[in-house]
């Protein structure tokens, strides 16, 4: 009942327990374009790295306060962008960026309360979606798993979105993403136990298996005639009600930004945390649309949500809310329990359409997860999320669709 609450009642926003009637809409603005220079080989990657779902000694925000306001030259550095292919070979292509007004005033920051610590601030308030009617339809089916261990979301009918130290640690792709595959979440049909029984497995579900130990599991549990038995309940075995399976697909190619390599200040940038997955296959499946991220001020109670696949929770949907706590231009801290599994899932909000009165929900950014962060010399952790800004949904948009001429707004 609390979810139904949650999902299905409009949105109002509060400010000190008072309504307010302040603009929650989606305005249309004009974005920079990203045009393609050239394209050229580099070396295969040796895809070696260790997957690290916490980083040390990145630039958050407090450390942004002290960069230098990026130069055009900067950004076209920056947002020049890497692509793997699955046969292993990867380019490297040269952008220019068009009708950009550069911020002379930089990095700027709003803070709302004092930061608390941990991943799980006091009561876990994270909902683990059981209910199939929730689970296959939008927006909880466009939360997918990604095969080195973390969450995504479905941007296109080809498209995922996910967090850039998913697939890279900033100097190497990680192991497991020369052959890298999304889960997208399908319920298991009442005979899938019993009628698989003894069947031998598909070459894609062994090769899937190999890579990703909870598609391990679940092969097993299949092989087995459906899993564990449930007692006390008059559920046969087999149905796993509530528990999501995974169709898993090839991913054809992967685009991270240079400036995940490279940032301003010389070392990993939390603000290029983001990588675009194409899809070997399209999918059938409702898909989420991309949005830019307003500022605090304009979010209903300054509130996000997101969904993805705690490690905690195994098999698991795990749906949560909370409000941000601090922002910059490039960056939200946020109080949202989560823990490592669900870095790269797409944090979204509601707001009204132009001249509409329904509501539409849009990603505004990635959570890049529990992250180290520096402050003042010091080690200091928070959950952070990449916002999607004008430059940045102009890129993700341009790798979607593979030119700028439908990416003048969002």
């Amino acid at each position: 009942m609390l979810l139904l609450f949650i999902f299905f009642i409009p949105i109002l926003g509060l400010t000190n327990g008072t309504e307010t009637e302040q603009d929650f809409t989606w305005h249309l603005k004009k974005v920079p374009q990203i045009v393609s220079e050239r394209t050229f080989s580099l070396d295969s990657p040796k895809f070696e790295a260790k997957t690290k779902l916490e980083l040390n000694s990145v630039c958050g925000i407090e450390c942004q306060r002290k960069l230098p306001v990026p130069s055009s030259s900067d950004l076209k550095d920056l947002l020049s962008y890497e692509t793997v292919f699955e046969n292993g070979t990867r380019t490297l292509t040269e952008v220019n960026v068009l009708g950009l007004v550069l911020d002379p005033v930089g990095n700027t920051t709003t803070r709302r309360s004092s930061r608390k610590k941990r991943q799980i601030y006091g009561t876990d308030s994270r909902f683990s979606i059981y209910d199939k009617r929730f689970m296959t339809n939008f927006p909880f089916n466009t939360a997918v798993k990604i095969s080195t261990g973390c969450s995504g979301i479905l941007i296109s009918p080809k498209h995922v979105l996910t967090a850039a130290h998913c697939l890279h640690n900033g100097k190497d792709y990680v192991k497991g993403s020369k052959r890298l595959r999304v889960g997208l979440m399908k319920t298991k049909s009442r005979g899938d136990g019993r009628k698989r029984k003894g069947a031998k497995r598909s070459r894609r579900e062994l090769s899937a298996a190999q890579e990703d130990p909870e598609v391990a599991t679940e092969v097993r549990r299949q092989s087995k005639g459906g899993g564990r038995k449930q007692r006390r309940s008059g559920r046969k075995q087999g149905t796993s009600d509530g528990m999501p399976s995974f169709q898993w697909t090839r991913v054809k190619s992967t685009h991270i930004p240079k400036g995940w390599f490279k940032g301003v200040s010389g070392d990993i940038a939390l603000d290029y945390d983001y990588a675009v997955l194409e899809l070997k296959r399209p999918h059938k499946r409702k898909y989420m649309e991309l949005g830019i991220s307003p500022t605090i001020k304009m979010m209903p109670g300054s509130m996000i949500h997101f969904s993805g696949f705690d490690n905690d929770r195994s098999g698991q949907l795990v749906y949560r809310f909370c409000s941000i706590s601090d922002e910059s231009n490039d960056l939200f801290y946020q109080y949202c329990d989560a823990e490592p599994g669900s870095t790269g899932s797409g944090i979204y909000l509601r707001l009204k359409e132009p001249n509409k009165k329904k509501w539409k929900r849009k990603i505004i950014a990635v959570y890049s997860g529990h992250q180290w962060v520096d402050v003042n010399g010091e080690q200091q952790d928070y959950n952070v999320a990449v916002r999607i800004t004008p430059l940045k949904y102009a890129q993700i948009c341009f790798w979607i669709h593979g030119n700028d001429e439908n990416c003048t707004q969002g």
